[in-house]
């Protein structure tokens, strides 16, 4: 964060100083990193005492402030138990609203001083992809400057001011990723730090519960390009229709993106690697060159077309671009992530997140690097699937459908993690869409899965592991790689 003193820091977020006297507070700076886990703070520091799902950030205030914070962030119940440099906030919303809304006024602040000094901000959602294409982008740009990313997935109401306040007067290039739950989210996360480009991924079904149909997600990710300045550009994959209709959205430059001739920048001669790692020529108006991914699926073309779109829009030349794809490997955990074990299993922990449009881009890629590895032709897949989690009225048939996919792609054998009714319609639809039987499993947790596959995988099997983050399926991943290992 830019340095100002927590005088300057009260008056933004609208509190009163407790603790510490307003000759004190003139005086003492923050020159350290906001933080909201107690033990990740720096001397010179800003705490923000936030209510956890484990335990209350307000019971360590005061453990921040040993460990050298320079104030921390707290409702007035409990300004007086940090001990010093506390910044009371107006607590009738509730202790966490009140901290995150002061949170978001001091973004702000920070967001409007440094793009003030030319720091360009880059807003990316989509229902799926925005990890990945938010690593494909710190990649591209790093060439041309500093840049600040979020770590994983920090792009709600939390992990998008405390991203912005991780940009310094330093910062060139600040990466945000923008999530939402309900109308109005992305709308209010643009507000505290206004995108100059804007870009949009896809319209899926993440979150259909929540939002009803696929139009109300449409309308909610049309909230980025709306909020672009007209001195701005947005990025628009073209072969998303719903996408595409953004154009008509935004007062912003719009460079449309596309794995098909016509678009501003496209992909040409598609093909992908063993790992399903995939090898394209990307066109632009300027030129043409020849781009190989280090991250796996057919569906990071499109990802990185919008990250290589963005990067030409900040300066890159197209070489630039090629060299840094090349290098971008997967970045943040449980993501597309391929390991072979010592015994020669090949494990894919894309555990981190699912929806229906994520969970068959991963069985497509499985079904690639069985059909592509080893000298015997074939390898046996194995796909180990967990809920996919907020589909609301449509997870029934959304579980069924992707049971039902894994059979067309002539997945080896399938592993379904769980009891509920969605799980079994995953296994249900796999049985009645051919002659699988016994192929399908149905298991009622990650420890039974993992049994049987220390059962039964042998040297060359390769094994996708995916579901969303709450099924937990990504420790099963981890301690599977670990298995092998030690076997090996």
């Amino acid at each position: 964060m830019i340095e100002m003193t927590v005088a300057q820091v009260a008056d933004i977020v609208g509190g009163e100083l407790a603790d510490i006297s307003a000759a004190e507070a003139a005086t003492t700076r923050i020159t350290g990193t906001v933080e909201f886990d107690s033990r990740a703070v720096t001397s010179g520091g800003l705490f923000l005492a936030l209510p956890g799902a484990r335990s209350d950030g307000h019971d360590f205030a005061a453990r921040a402030v040993e460990a050298g914070a320079a104030a921390v962030l707290v409702p007035p119940a409990v300004a007086g138990d940090a001990g010093s440099g506390a910044v009371e906030h107006d607590d009738a919303a509730g202790s966490g609203a009140a901290v995150l809304a002061a949170l978001a006024k001091l973004a702000a602040a920070v967001a409007t001083e440094l793009s003030a000094g030319g720091l360009r901000i880059i807003g990316v959602t989509g229902s799926s992809g925005k990890t990945s294409t938010k690593d494909l982008l710190a990649a591209v740009l790093a060439p041309l400057g500093q840049v600040v990313a979020p770590p994983g997935s920090f792009n709600n109401e939390l992990g998008h001011p405390w991203t912005v306040l991780r940009a310094t007067t330093d910062t060139d290039f600040l990466i945000l990723e923008m999530s939402a739950r309900h109308p109005g989210n992305i709308a209010a996360l643009a507000a505290i730090a206004t995108p100059s480009v804007g870009v949009v991924l896809n319209v899926g079904t993440a979150h259909l519960g929540e939002f009803g149909s696929r139009e109300a997600i449409a309308a909610t990710k049309s909230e980025l390009p709306q909020s672009v300045p007209a001195s701005g550009v947005v990025i628009l994959n073209a072969d998303d229709s719903a996408v595409a209709a953004m154009a008509a959205k935004t007062a912003a430059r719009v460079v449309r993106v596309s794995r098909a001739p016509g678009a501003d920048i496209w992909s040409a001669d598609e093909h992908l690697d063993e790992l399903a790692r995939p090898r394209f020529t990307l066109h632009t108006a300027d030129g043409a060159v020849d781009i190989a991914l280090a991250v796996h699926g057919e569906h990071q073309v499109s990802n990185a077309l919008a990250a290589a779109a963005v990067a030409v829009e900040c300066g890159a030349s197209l070489e630039q671009v090629a060299t840094a794809l090349a290098g971008a490997g997967p970045v943040s955990a449980r993501r597309m992530d391929v390991s072979t074990r010592a015994d020669g299993v090949t494990i894919v922990n894309d555990a981190y997140n699912a929806n229906p449009d994520s969970m068959a881009a991963g069985l497509k890629a499985l079904a690639w690097m069985a059909r592509s590895g080893g000298q015997g032709g074939r390898r046996r897949s194995w796909a180990v699937l967990g809920e996919m989690a907020e589909l609301g009225e449509d997870a029934i048939a959304e579980h069924d459908r992707i049971g039902r996919l894994a059979v067309r792609l002539d997945v080896s054998r399938l592993i379904v993690v769980g009891t509920g009714r969605s799980m079994s319609a995953m296994h249900q639809g796999a049985v009645m869409e051919g002659s699988w039987g016994s192929e399908s499993v149905l298991v009622p947790d990650a420890d039974a899965a993992l049994a049987l596959l220390a059962a039964e995988l042998s040297p060359g099997d390769v094994v996708l592991v995916k579901a969303s983050n709450a099924a937990g399926l990504g420790t099963l991943a981890d301690r599977l790689a670990e298995q092998g290992n030690e076997q090996g």
